[in-house]
């Protein structure tokens, strides 16, 4: 996978490439977007660049080869979430000694590390910052220079400060890459130390288009569909599970019906009983709560008038119907209303009956 495969964005990865280029690649860079829209795909495409045995170049700047045991190990690490499945049951299998002193690192070439979020926290620890500072001043073993990614910004106290010190006195063979949906999320001294090269949304039209060659068994309907729920980020569209968001969002359509046109409950009911506890439950609710959002929000977008702004547009004359039995005050205390089913989810409180507490209290009279 070239960069000329690299979709978005065109003009920052020529900044990137360029300053490669001319050997002045900086030694912390911050990449930031919306989930999906390239930020760790770039980061890996730039390590294999940083560290190919037989690089190229297309359009007269440095490119990798992608077949060399660099690029080929480096590409390994693609799948971040398979990786990290894979690191959090090594991590389970040990002793419960040693698990406790065990943090969570993807690597798949001896110069490459990646870190990701220690769960259950989810957040970057400092003995995962510790580990690349006990790497970071040694050269490289089998590449040209040692690469470390960040996948999340997300840092606890002791560890950004602990970053903040390498940052001050990188060695000439290093390079960081911190990935973040935002970058006032970083301690501003890090940001000081870095370069910041944002990823943009993309235009629905242009994910559309992308979604015409990936997704040739879509409908027009459909691609234009996942091109608005993606909020421009293309890694999300290539990856959108259709028919699961649609069973996710008939279900939330039936529980704010049901809080808006009271009445019989019996399918209420029926649909909420489905939401059983368990690990596949967790992420079924997970992917019913984040559609209400959404509907939500496109209620918002069709009260306030700006109806060109919905996201499911295949279904805006239902949503039109609810936004007239509905008004703005309704929808903020709906939003309140389901950030507190959340809150309980988190509390393991019993998720059919959250569901149902939460269209009855929003029950017009």
């Amino acid at each position: 996978m070239p960069f000329s495969d690299f979709h978005g964005n065109a003009e920052t990865v020529h900044r990137l490439r360029d300053m490669l280029a001319r050997d002045r690649f900086p030694h912390a860079v911050v990449l930031s977007g919306a989930p999906g829209s390239g930020k760790y795909t770039l980061a890996l495409m730039l390590a294999q660049t940083l560290n190919c045995l037989a690089p190229t170049q297309t359009d007269g700047l440095p490119d990798f080869c992608g077949h060399c045991a660099n690029c080929t190990r480096i590409a390994q690490a693609a799948d971040l979430d398979a990786r990290f499945a894979e690191a959090v049951e090594a991590r389970e299998n040990l002793r419960e000694t040693d698990k406790k002193e065990t943090r969570l690192f993807v690597q798949t070439h001896s110069d490459v590390l990646v870190v990701p979020p220690d769960p259950p926290q989810m957040m970057i620890k400092v003995d995962q910052v510790r580990r690349v500072i006990e790497t970071i001043y040694y050269r490289p073993s089998e590449g040209k220079e040692r690469v470390y990614i960040f996948t999340d910004s997300a840092f606890m106290k002791e560890a950004a400060n602990s970053l903040l010190k390498v940052l001050e006195e990188p060695p000439d063979f290093a390079t960081i890459f911190l990935l973040t949906e935002n970058p006032g999320e970083l301690l501003p001294t890090i940001r000081s130390r870095s370069m910041v090269f944002p990823l943009a949304a993309l235009p629905a039209e242009e994910i559309e288009s992308y979604l015409a060659k990936h997704h040739p068994e879509w409908k027009s309907q459909q691609r234009s569909l996942v091109a608005r729920l993606c909020q421009g980020a293309v890694g999300r569209a290539r990856s959108f599970d259709l028919a699961t968001y649609v069973a996710a969002r008939s279900n939330a359509l039936t529980i704010l019906k049901s809080a808006l046109q009271g009445g019989e409950h019996a399918e209420l009911f029926k649909i909420t009983e489905s939401y059983r506890p368990g690990a596949e439950g967790r992420e079924k609710i997970e992917q019913l709560l984040h559609t209400l959002y959404a509907l939500l929000r496109d209620l918002m977008f069709i009260s306030a008038g700006t109806a060109e702004l919905v996201r499911n547009i295949d279904i805006q004359a239902e949503l039109t119907k609810l936004a007239d039995s509905s008004d703005f005050d309704w929808i903020v205390t709906a939003s309140d209303r389901l950030a507190e089913v959340e809150r309980g989810m988190r509390r393991n409180l019993l998720r059919s009956l959250s569901l149902d507490a939460f269209a009855a209290a929003l029950e017009r009279p």
